[in-house]
């Protein structure tokens, strides 16, 4: 039993005082860890991540974030202007408050003061303006531009207020914002020193490697920042990763395989936390390329996956089926009402023959890169389409330099993406014509203007049909075959307090809640 400071008295009081607070101890003991948690997060510790998707080529620059691991990484270093809840709704960052203007074609963000950089310097707005306009224009090539694509201009509007103007109105604009490629730098800085606002100051950055950075005793954030440095550690090989966990070697891991998870359960000293439906793995084919030009060749491939396989050998029934939709059943505007692509080889076939494509399909894939047991899943892939007399060969490429020198670049790749919060969000990401991540190269008129019509459409009932609309034409013409939506396990050390799952948002902020309780 813990000592408690008051008993070393005890012989002071008399026998019913002293059976009273014996009584109060054993009570107390009774209730210990809830009251522990109660009494709010603890400080201090060395907290240690293995984390999957780091390569060499990673930078501290969020415009060339791409995988958890420069996620984790750059929110530890970098504030945005909003976050998340823990149910998902909007949390103020840098931004104390925001407001719309001009029917949400305007949008009026007003700053916290007396926020400090890692430098010392103090957040003003043309810190904002900088750090966002690093993601604009023609020459950018930063993964979050497509999200600024609508922004025409944006422009200091008071002492502490930032506006953003926008080429048409946009309801959730605000939740833009608080994606992980936006972190805030000093004006004029170099981002790849990681200069930020956020929760824990850079030390040292080993690409592909390690990171390690210590609590910022400046952060803004009284809530957040409960540790005393963060050590971020490449793992790239799923194994190795759950047996550094298993040795205490590291503190959390992400991207746990379901069959994985299940052994892990009942471990002592491990809890696992899942996250269902929460990404969703693709093969994309290219439409502005050969074969996938031809909407038949697509259709084929669609007809010639067996999804149910997939859910049950690749993700051990961690999973549901996706009929090749982005959009996930927990967004409010998730429509199940779209054709379906049930494996059927005969369709497959009949597709393909009428493609006229005489070649063969070459799929690329690596494991390690996009999701966990891609090349296996590439490979149930090939066997399901050859019974559908498809030619397909899988190409098995390393996981390092993937995301820079495969996707994108190879014709049909294997890809994934976690949910976003919004269905603009995830759609105007990957699939509008001029989105810099338009992994599958497809340009579709008709779904762009449903997009934009519904990115300012107050009615909801208006707004739910333009996104069922848009969801049924990315099913039918786009060159995805979406098999599945995977649930996203982690797992940690139980004595780990505060972590949390949050639907819809990109790159956990897990080093600036965590505590450890003992």
């Amino acid at each position: 039993m813990t000592r408690h400071p008051h008993l070393n008295a005890s012989l002071e009081l008399d026998r019913r005082r002293f059976l009273k607070a014996s009584a109060a101890v054993a009570a107390s003991t009774l209730f210990l860890p809830g009251m522990a948690r109660a009494a709010g997060p603890k400080k201090g510790g060395h907290l240690i991540l293995g984390i999957d998707n780091a390569s060499t080529s990673d930078r501290l620059d969020p415009a060339y974030y791409f995988e958890a691991y420069t996620y984790n990484v750059g929110l530890q270093l970098f504030n945005t202007l909003t976050d998340l809840n823990d149910d998902s709704s909007l949390r103020a960052g840098l931004a104390e408050s925001w407001e719309p203007a001009k029917g949400g074609s305007k949008w009026i963000f007003r700053l916290r003061k007396g926020v400090q950089f890692h430098n010392g310097k103090e957040l003003t707005p043309e810190d904002v303006i900088y750090s966002l306009n690093h993601h604009r224009g023609e020459k950018s090539e930063s993964a979050g531009k497509g999200y600024l694509l609508s922004v025409t201009d944006i422009v200091k509007s008071a002492p502490n207020e930032v506006t953003f103007k926008l080429n048409g109105a946009n309801a959730d604009f605000p939740y833009l914002l608080g994606d992980v490629h936006f972190g805030i730098t000093p004006d004029g800085e170099n981002f790849d020193k990681g200069i930020g606002t956020g929760a824990y100051i850079l030390e040292d950055f080993q690409p592909g490697v390690r990171t390690l950075a210590k609590r910022n005793p400046n952060y803004w954030d009284p809530e957040r920042g409960h540790v005393e440095s963060v050590e971020t550690v490449a793992y790239n090989d799923k194994s190795a990763r759950v047996a550094a966990l298993l040795s205490k070697s590291v503190h959390v891991v992400n991207n746990v395989e379901s069959r994985v998870a299940q052994r892990l359960k009942g471990q002592q000293g491990i809890t696992l936390h899942t996250e269902a439906d929460s990404s969703i793995i693709l093969f994309v084919g290219r439409a502005d390329a050969d074969p996938f030009k031809n909407i038949d060749v697509g259709l084929a491939l669609k007809y010639a996956i067996d999804r149910e396989q997939i859910i049950s050998s690749i993700l051990n029934g961690a999973g549901t089926v996706s009929n090749d939709n982005p959009i996930f059943p927990s967004n409010r505007y998730f429509t199940n009402d779209v054709p379906k692509h049930a494996y059927d080889p005969e369709q497959a076939a009949f597709h393909w023959k009428k493609a006229g494509f005489d070649g063969k399909i070459v799929l690329s894939a690596a494991d390690g890169a996009t999701f966990s047991g891609a090349v296996d899943a590439a490979q149930l892939y090939q066997q399901s389409a050859e019974k559908a007399g498809i030619p397909f060969e899988v190409n098995r490429v390393p996981a390092d330099g993937y995301w820079n020198d495969v996707w994108l670049k190879h014709p049909f790749v294997a890809s994934g993406w976690a949910a976003r919060p919004t269905a603009d969000a995830m759609l105007s990401l990957i699939y509008l014509s001029d989105a810099p991540w338009n992994e599958s190269g497809w340009k579709s008129k008709a779904f762009g203007d449903l997009v934009l019509a519904a990115r300012g459409e107050l009615d909801e009932d208006k707004r739910k049909k333009l996104y069922h609309d848009a969801q049924v034409l990315i099913v039918e013409e786009n060159s995805s075959i979406i098999p599945a939506y995977a649930a996203q396990i982690s797992a940690a050390v139980s004595n780990l307090q505060g972590f949390k799952t949050i639907p819809g948002q990109i790159g956990p902020r897990t080093a600036e809640k965590v505590w450890f309780d003992e």
